[in-house]
């Protein structure tokens, strides 16, 4: 990175379920309100937002910063799929490392409907036709089940036929996930869960269970993105930076009829090293990570694309218990997707409201233990895949 961008404010919204949920505009005003009390700054001193969100009409970002204030700054509004939050949080950072602006909102938000997600624009061509022709491909009568379901059901069941994983192993990355979230308050499912619990449930596609699916809820987060200078003129505070971020999109590889790279792999393996590579760290330098984890499977496959364990080694790093407290990387303290929802366009902002929480040592119950490195992970079929390394600053105002 060409210069400290600094996270200077953070927000979530408590995440809820689609039949409790404020409008929309609400859930994004709150959380631009909240980051911006976080930061100590007025609205006014924003130059640029970026506001992700996928179900929802052209402007609906202005239509959520208004109810915060009219002050005439270019606005944005982004969507790429699951990867909307990080892809948001991407643009503000790139405007402030170019030196475009010293100060930017990268804002997410979803108001979702109950069930599976599904075509917005069934009259014409889904983006993703290239990538479900490869499940259809493979799996008798796919054509039938929900699009999601369908790919990340594909992914589960070819990891086992390649590597032999049982499906314990699957079952096993949503009870940690559970665990995770008894300490989180803005999860939505905070109940603990046996593995014989989530494999007695039914099976959706394939092997995947209900409980490793994660479920549509509607929530809000926010950043508030700057300059080291802007933030120590302004009195900010300077102990998060971004020290690392890359956007991939797909490679030839994922029309190749592997279910695995069809939902991104590859581009996760590409992002992480890019990442890397800027921030000066490898795998082994990350002490907690927040992992795109929509299913189960997606989670399993990630943990060897981001070169957390070699390939095919996700079954032991599962089992040793290397993705959670006392193991080699706290995954997911927050309780991920699986536990705490996944309000598509929030979920990138969500995981940096939780990073920043953690290296500020705000974390509470769920806070690991010395902290200092923390990697990313937002995924979007169609496709794009977002990764951002955030450190300690080791000079700061506080």
């Amino acid at each position: 990175m060409a210069m400290n961008v600094v996270v200077a404010g953070v927000s979530m919204t408590k995440f809820v379920k689609p039949s409790t949920s404020p409008m929309y505009d609400d859930l994004g005003a709150d959380a631009v309100r909240m980051a911006l009390k976080d930061a100590g700054l007025d609205y006014g001193k924003i130059q640029q937002a970026y506001v992700g969100h996928v179900y929802g009409d052209s402007t609906s970002g202005q239509k959520a910063l208004y109810k915060v204030g009219t002050s005439g700054i270019p606005v944005i509004n982004v969507n790429n799929n699951c990867s909307t939050g990080a892809s948001a949080l991407f643009l503000a950072r790139q405007a402030v490392e170019a030196g475009i602006v010293d100060c930017a909102l990268a804002l997410g938000f979803e108001q979702m409907a109950p069930g599976p997600l599904r075509q917005a624009f069934p009259d014409r061509i889904d983006p993703l036709d290239e990538f479900l022709k490869v499940a259809n491909a493979k799996f008798e009568g796919a054509e039938a089940v929900p699009m999601a379901l369908r790919l990340f059901g594909g992914v589960g069941f070819e990891y086992q036929e390649k590597y032999g994983a049982r499906e314990e192993t699957f079952a096993k990355v949503r009870t940690k996930a559970a665990q995770h979230a008894l300490h989180n308050e803005r999860a939505i499912f905070r109940s603990p869960l046996t593995v014989d619990e989530v494999l007695a449930g039914p099976k959706l596609f394939l092997n995947l269970t209900r409980l490793q699916c994660c479920p549509p809820t509607c929530g809000a987060s926010a950043a508030v993105i700057c300059t080291e200078d802007f933030a120590r003129k302004h009195g900010l505070r300077t102990d998060v930076v971004i020290a690392g971020q890359a956007m991939t999109t797909d490679y030839a590889s994922s029309f190749g009829g592997s279910m695995i790279k069809a939902v991104g792999s590859d581009m996760a393996a590409e992002a992480a090293a890019q990442v890397y590579e800027m921030a000066g760290i490898g795998p082994q330098d990350v002490d907690v990570l927040e992992l795109h984890d929509c299913f189960t499977t997606n989670e399993v496959i990630t943990y060897e694309a981001l070169g957390l364990c070699p390939e095919g080694g996700a079954e032991k790093f599962i089992w040793d218990g290397d993705n959670t407290y006392g193991g080699k990387v706290v995954t997911n303290p927050s309780g991920g997707l699986l536990s705490k929802g996944h309000p598509l366009g929030a979920t990138g902002l969500a995981q940096c409201f939780e990073l920043v929480s953690q290296l500020r040592g705000e974390s509470g119950k769920r806070q690991v233990e010395g902290a200092q490195t923390a990697l990313a992970h937002n995924m979007g079929l169609g496709g794009a895949c977002v990764v951002t390394a955030y450190k300690q600053n080791k000079i700061t105002l506080h």
